[in-house]
């Protein structure tokens, strides 16, 4: 029974919360270290599957090559700015055809012409 008065001397000056209080930063932590690795997991999948796809042909309005003809001429429809507020903000659009003029993106690889490897001189 000598125990038991030495247990409630330390509950009674606090020795117990000291305990709870680095039980609950650890596994806080614990918690925050777990997320960081989940994290990191999901951007080297995400890296990993983007390293797999070629390059889409984007021009500088951000728009797919197939919306461009063979001159470079975007024939995409915008919103195109028609009033503006007093600190140059726009308030209404109406539909307009896009200004890029030509295409400057990855070449893509059916326009790349190489020769045949043959053993021919």
């Amino acid at each position: 029974m000598d125990w038991f008065w030495w247990v409630l001397i330390i509950f009674w000056t606090g020795g117990f919360a000291w305990v709870a209080d680095n039980v609950r930063t650890a596994l806080r932590n614990r918690h925050e270290r777990k997320l960081q690795l989940l994290e990191a997991s999901r951007q080297e999948r995400l890296a990993v599957e983007a390293a797999h796809k070629p390059p889409e042909p984007v021009c500088g309005c951000t728009h797919h090559l197939a919306k461009h003809d063979k001159k470079g001429r975007c024939h995409e429809r915008v919103e195109v700015p028609t009033a503006w507020d007093e600190n140059k903000k726009p308030l209404r659009f109406e539909a307009g055809q896009c200004n890029c003029q030509q295409y400057v993106g990855p070449q893509p690889l059916s326009q790349v012409f190489a020769e045949e490897l043959t053993d021919r001189a």
